[in-house]
């Protein structure tokens, strides 16, 4: 599992937010049910991202990134759990608002997105 934070403004838009938090998993590990509708977007680096979505409310229940194959990303808020992993990744800080700190010693911040990911390569 990887929690992470992103700031580019792709995810603000989506999320309604300053930054957008998820978890991810490997695809095998994931399963979403019931009705969802997509919508996909190409992303700063390039990939397609596809996102699912509730077509009741419009929350965005799980998505995947072309440059992380066989890996699933689901939002924070869909597991309402305050107690949920803190993020250790926090990506597109140079799109980050000034007044957004994400804390902890163990977290990487980057100014660029996660780096493309390997089919078996450790999240």
């Amino acid at each position: 599992m990887r929690v992470s934070v992103c700031h580019c403004l792709a995810c603000q838009k989506r999320s309604g937010s300053a930054f957008a938090t998820q978890a991810r998993w490997p695809d095998d590990k994931v399963r979403v049910t019931g009705m969802s509708k997509t919508w996909v977007r190409t992303a700063d680096s390039g990939n397609r991202a596809t996102y699912r979505f509730c077509p009741e409310c419009g929350s965005t229940l799980a998505y995947v990134v072309e440059g992380w194959p066989g890996v699933t990303a689901i939002p924070l808020g869909a597991f309402v759990d305050p107690q949920f992993h803190a993020p250790r990744h926090s990506v597109y800080e140079h799109r980050k608002h000034g007044w957004v700190a994400i804390l902890g010693e163990d977290v990487e911040h980057s100014s660029v997105p996660s780096p493309i990911r390997r089919p078996g390569q450790t999240l």
